[in-house]
């Protein structure tokens, strides 16, 4: 069993990382559009991704949305995933398949609707229109990872600091947020990269005051296959890559740090 999970976890990688084979040699090809093999290699489309606006301002639109939805999604997920795990009230069942309806309807017809909806606002085509609905993706994500971490803690540990006098807020700071961290993070971390990467909401709600940057990179590829869309992809795979390593990592040094002695008492 360990050996056929382990063959298949291989398979899964280079499954998912396959693509980077064709992509990032892409990125430093010296042909005019996309081409693989590439004729020759070079960095110039690097140099013209970070000194074009017409990718910059995409860029930056989508790092503003994307952070905003971040902040918006944990502000409703956190005292959504508590009241749901943690206390038992009718409705509650219809409450948690709501939270999870992103996941099970099409971006497109989601994307028909916040069309419609928004509009009726004055909101499509600015960024509180593409903020809102990203939002409404990002919730399910961040809850299914929040409600995980949330199920697996030990609710002794919040008792044994109310019965020592701990006020609910100081548990609450002190030993409830301290345990969660990891499951926020990666809560917050996949909130963002929704936000970030996501493509179908964005054609339909984002204009030219609100452009994300996949918008940009769709309606390149159509127009003229821009060399430059590699570049960015071959970006945003490692950034991704580091986002999600870095929590491992901190964690994987903190668990090895050795424990400081103590010295017995009343030596010296």
């Amino acid at each position: 069993m360990n050996t056929f999970m382990r063959w298949a976890g291989i398979l899964v990688t280079v499954f998912i990382a396959a693509p980077l084979v064709i992509v990032v040699p892409m990125s430093f090809s010296s042909a005019s559009s996309l081409q693989f093999p590439p004729p020759g290699y070079w960095l110039g489309y690097y140099r013209a991704y970070f000194t074009d606006l017409d990718w910059l301002i995409p860029t930056w639109n989508s790092i503003v949305i994307a952070s905003a939805t971040t902040l918006l999604t944990m502000l409703l997920v956190v005292p959504a995933t508590f009241a749901l795990v943690r206390h038992k009230f009718r409705g509650k069942g219809v409450a948690d398949l709501m939270m999870l309806m992103p996941l099970a309807v099409p971006h497109i017809v989601m994307a028909v609707g916040y069309y419609s909806y928004l509009g009726d606002l004055g909101l499509v085509h600015s960024h509180m229109g593409v903020i809102l609905a990203h939002t409404c993706l990002s919730v399910p994500i961040a809850f299914l990872v929040l409600s995980a971490n949330l199920k697996g803690f030990d609710r002794n540990l919040e008792r044994a600091a109310l019965s020592l006098g701990a006020s609910p807020t100081k548990t609450f700071i002190h030993i409830t947020l301290p345990i969660l961290r990891p499951g926020l993070i990666i809560s917050a971390l996949f909130a963002f990269i929704q936000s970030f990467d996501e493509t179908v909401v964005a054609i339909f709600i984002s204009g030219r005051d609100a452009e994300t940057l996949p918008r940009k990179m769709f309606d390149s590829i159509r127009q003229e296959a821009d060399p430059v869309i590699a570049v960015i992809s071959t970006l945003l795979f490692f950034l991704v890559l580091v986002g999600i390593a870095t929590p491992y990592f901190i964690s994987t040094l903190r668990s090895r740090a050795p424990t400081p002695s103590r010295s017995p008492a009343g030596a010296h």
